[in-house]
């Protein structure tokens, strides 16, 4: 308990140092670039020190501190039966839980069209339920698994990216976070190598933006059922590849998976192991304001195990059981459940996607994301849904004279599919969820009827409103229910979490 006090008053005083400058720096220099609302390059740009219009470097920085605070509710069980095992269900006492973060974006020209970038980034957090009991409607999109209250710095990104012009009109490139201010051709290629996030390249959403200035809850970044292969901190090494000509943009990327699912270890054998995506998106205009539509497919070619596999290792034999695990597994000691530990092989997981985004007036946007997946084995790096659907919009406080403030609403459902219940419903855990077996249904028995009762859908409401102060600072306050979390309509709550976020940038 000291450390952890220790490790709080670290992190609030040095986001108090770091709100403290900016917001004096902000009083000395007031005006905005773009987005961002306190800009040093923007500042340089004035002082003819910087040429924004063709950068050879930029440096942009953040910090976050969320709290959120999840109220008790009621469940007529919790972790049952796993006596020796784990405890893998969202508690139904009340919790709270935190993340903070600070983010150092360094990006640099080479040469023509080449550029580098490195980001460090410290963060700390406290997850509720040690991050289990939810599906695809994690509270806190900034949640790491394996992550502490003492603040860990890591080299979150470090990667080169060529552009290529292929012609074409010439448009303006802004300068942002990992992107240098410079005119680019419309019709280009752009290949990346290194270390980064999927994230950077694939379903980059203009409504939803930086989730940092948006939504909470992990359902709005992305598909909730997209496993892309990164690392337990969400990151991966590999290549990527952009191909933009005019309204059309493809873009595949070739990454590394973890050593072992959700874990922290990359495998570097790519030949071996690996996730593809690709991505078709095509821009347009609606009435005069713009929208997108996006497909997105993935592949992966990953060591995991599959559910049914497991369950049918435990039923020929049940001493394979988690308990008598002797290679990898999620921590699972329950010698009357199933593990996936007997069933991992090579595997081949698919699924496929669609993201559509519209502005519907002047800083008013709507976007919806659907994916299906197949279900068949274990997620290997993002979170435990099998099918996913979202559905928002956003605005910003232009409409009443607030220009920097941000609101939103979303709604977003995922599902499992039945393997994957049915092997939750004998007490298997994956690497998020598992509440015990089915009531009243004898070890090894037919589960069949609790599955049909039990298996339901994960849904998360959200809104939240961020106002803005000094351009430099945004204090944003949050609401969210979760029903049926982990799948389960036993335990379907509604759970309410409140939530608090302060975020600055430069």
């Amino acid at each position: 308990m000291r450390g952890a006090a220790r490790a709080l008053v670290r992190i609030a005083a040095t986001s108090a140092l770091l709100l403290e400058g900016a917001a004096r720096a902000q009083a000395a220099f007031p005006a905005p670039h773009e987005d961002v609302a306190f800009d040093f390059m923007n500042l340089m740009a004035e002082q003819g020190q910087h040429d924004l219009e063709n950068e050879r470097w930029n440096v942009y920085g953040q910090t976050t501190l969320i709290s959120s605070w999840k109220l008790p509710f009621s469940a007529p069980y919790t972790n049952r039966n796993t006596t020796g095992g784990v405890p893998y269900s969202l508690t139904p006492d009340a919790e709270h839980s935190f993340t903070w973060s600070a983010t150092l974006f360094l990006g640099a020209k080479l040469w023509p069209g080449g550029e580098a970038y490195f980001v460090p980034e410290v963060i700390a957090e406290r997850p509720l339920s040690s991050l289990h009991g939810l599906g695809g409607a994690i509270q806190n999109f900034e949640l790491q698994k394996g992550g502490s209250e003492t603040p860990q710095i890591y080299k979150a990104r470090l990667y080169l990216r060529q552009t290529i012009g292929l012609g074409g009109e010439l448009q303006k490139g802004e300068s942002n976070p990992m992107q240098l201010g410079a005119p680019v051709d419309r019709r280009r290629l752009v290949i990346w190598a290194g270390n980064f996030s999927v994230l950077d390249v694939l379903d980059r959403n203009g409504v939803t933006g930086d989730p940092r200035q948006g939504f909470f809850n992990m359902a709005f970044m992305t598909h909730a059922s997209w496993d892309f292969t990164s690392d337990a901190r969400g990151y991966s090494y590999g290549a990527a590849l952009e191909w933009y000509w005019d309204d059309w943009a493809v873009r595949f990327a070739h990454v590394t998976p973890p050593q072992n699912p959700n874990q922290l270890q990359i495998d570097f054998r790519l030949w071996k192991y690996f996730g593809d995506q690709l991505e078709i998106e095509h821009d347009h205009t609606l009435f005069g304001l713009p929208g997108a539509v996006r497909l997105l497919g993935y592949r992966n070619r990953v060591f995991t195990g599959s559910f049914d596999d497991a369950v049918a290792v435990w039923q020929a034999d049940p001493s394979r059981n988690a308990a008598a695990c002797t290679d990898f597994n999620y921590g699972s000691l329950n010698a009357a459940a199933p593990d996936l530990c007997w069933a991992r092989k090579d595997n081949v997981k698919v699924g496929i996607g669609i993201a559509l985004e519209q502005f519907v007036a002047k800083d008013v946007g709507v976007f919806l994301r659907a994916m299906w997946s197949d279900g068949n084995s274990e997620v290997v790096a993002f979170n435990a849904a099998d099918r996913s659907f979202s559905v928002g919009a956003l605005a910003k406080g232009s409409l009443w004279n607030r220009p920097f403030d941000v609101t939103g609403i979303g709604v977003g459902l995922s599902w499992i599919s039945h393997s994957h219940a049915r092997y939750l419903a004998y007490g298997g855990i994956d690497g998020f969820i598992g509440d015990g077996p089915c009531p009243d249904v004898p070890p090894g028995g037919d589960v069949s009827g609790c599955v049909a009762r039990r298996q339901a859908t994960e849904g998360i409401f959200e809104a939240f409103y961020s106002l803005n102060l000094f351009r430099a600072i945004w204090l944003a306050a949050d609401v969210q229910l979760v029903w049926n979390p982990a799948y389960n309509a036993d335990r379907g709550g509604p759970v309410t979490v409140l939530g608090a976020k302060v975020h600055a940038e430069f």
